[in-house]
C-alpha cells in the first residue's frame, strides 16, 4: 500500500510540474508590460491568424523561430510571453520552450490567448 501511495504522489507531482511549466500572465499584466516596453510577445497562432489580428507588439513565431535569438532581448532575465488561441491551446509551448532553450528565465504564458484578449475588448494589430 505504501508503494502504491508513493507512486500516486509521484505521479501527481510530475503532472503538476508539467501543467505549470510556464507561469500564467493576465491580460492586464501583459498590457502593462507592453505599455512599459518590458516584454517580448510571441504569437503562435500561425501567419493567417496573425495577419487578421494579434496582440500589439507580438511577433509571429513561424516567421521568427529560426532566428528567435535575434528577436529576443540580450537580457536572459527579460520577460517573454507566448500565447496561442485560448485556454485549452497548447501550441504556445513551442515558442516558450524555444525561448527557454535559448536561456531565457522569465518565460510566461498568456493562457487567455487571442480569444480571451478579444473577449476582454482589447485592441489588436493587423498585418505583418
Amino acid at each position: 500500500m505504501k508503494k502504491f501511495l508513493s507512486l500516486l504522489a509521484m505521479l501527481a507531482f510530475v503532472a503538476s510540474v508539467h501543467a505549470g511549466e510556464f507561469p500564467d500572465i493576465s491580460i492586464d499584466e501583459l498590457k502593462a508590460a507592453i505599455a512599459a516596453k518590458k516584454v517580448t510577445v510571441i504569437d503562435v497562432n500561425g501567419e493567417e491568424s496573425y495577419k487578421k489580428g494579434h496582440v500589439p507588439s507580438a511577433v509571429e513565431f513561424g516567421a521568427v523561430k529560426e532566428k528567435l535569438a535575434n528577436v529576443l532581448p540580450k537580457d536572459k532575465k527579460a520577460l517573454v510571453v507566448a500565447y496561442c488561441g485560448g485556454p485549452k491551446c497548447q501550441a504556445y509551448t513551442a515558442a516558450a520552450k524555444a525561448a527557454q532553450k535559448l536561456g531565457y528565465k522569465n518565460v510566461k504564458h498568456m493562457s487567455a490567448g487571442i480569444s480571451g484578449w478579444l473577449q476582454a475588448g482589447e485592441k489588436t494589430e493587423k498585418g505583418s
